[in-house]
């Protein structure tokens, strides 16, 4: 297994992305130590890790709040012995953030991504960070967008935050990468398969007069494969990218657009 061993902090695990990123971490022999705010749902993804043989335990943690980072680090820092592993797949909802033109855009709206998307990164890899070099060794991760790249309409604020987290990964590995520690961000085309993307298609539907499902097809023509990521697509991604057989790779943001964005 990739993960054999290894210990994971997941920040935002009750939803989609970092749901399926828990379980699959877990499949792969990954302990895994589940936070959010909302903490009934995490413990149902703990309970079918659990039910299947894996390891996870779960804590309510405000990945906004440093104090509650740090002393749940602290925690699994001394159950465990170690953190090699901190992913970020914090969220927020979409539904006044984007499908508005950004001249007609509150500016609260538009920077509610980099206040939470950007902050939480910053605050969860800081600390990491800190023990990650102290240690020699861990990975640090995220998932963002490939609006991060591409121009498109009414993403408000979103788009930014999400450029703003890919240099973030790049000045992450940049300055802990003499230390052993990797930074990597994952960067799919939207996966329909979730519950944010159901909602954001929606959003930009509506924006531009047509239905979830044509706006949907418009994406994934722009795709090379004519089809949109999976949510375990990308969690198979981050399992590879988290072990060490990526021991190479670092300050990179692995390109899953399906070639909407071609390298």
């Amino acid at each position: 297994m990739l993960l054999t061993k290894k210990i994971a902090i997941i920040y935002g695990a009750g939803g989609a992305v970092g749901s399926t990123v828990a379980k699959t971490f877990a499949r792969e022999g990954a302990k895994v130590y589940l936070t959010g705010r909302n903490k009934s749902k995490v413990e149902a993804v703990a309970a079918r890790i659990n039910a299947a043989g894996g390891y996870a335990e779960v804590a309510e943690v405000d990945a906004l709040n440093e104090s509650q980072i740090t002393d749940h680090l602290d925690y699994v820092v001394n159950q465990s012995g170690n953190i090699d592993i901190s992913f970020n797949a914090v969220g927020l909802r979409n539904t006044k953030l984007q499908g508005v033109a950004l001249v007609d855009l509150d500016v609260e709206d538009f920077m509610a991504p980099l206040l939470s998307h950007v902050q939480s990164n910053f605050l969860t890899a800081r600390v990491a960070g800190r023990h990650m070099g102290a240690n020699g060794s861990g990975v640090i991760m995220t998932v963002t967008s490939s609006p991060s790249r591409v121009a498109i309409p009414h993403m408000g604020g979103v788009a930014v935050a999400m450029a703003a987290e890919e240099a973030l990964i790049r000045d992450l590995s940049a300055e802990l990468g003499s230390t052993g520690v990797r930074a990597i961000g994952i960067r799919p085309e939207g996966m329909a398969d979730s519950d944010t993307m159901e909602e954001v298609y929606g959003l930009h539907a509506k924006a531009n007069g047509l239905s979830r499902e044509q706006f949907q097809g418009i994406i994934e023509r722009n795709t090379h494969s004519k089809r949109l990521p999976l949510l375990q697509e990308m969690a198979e991604v981050a399992a590879f990218m988290a072990s060490d057989r990526a021991s190479g790779m670092t300050g990179t943001i692995v390109n899953m657009s399906m070639g909407t964005i071609a390298d």
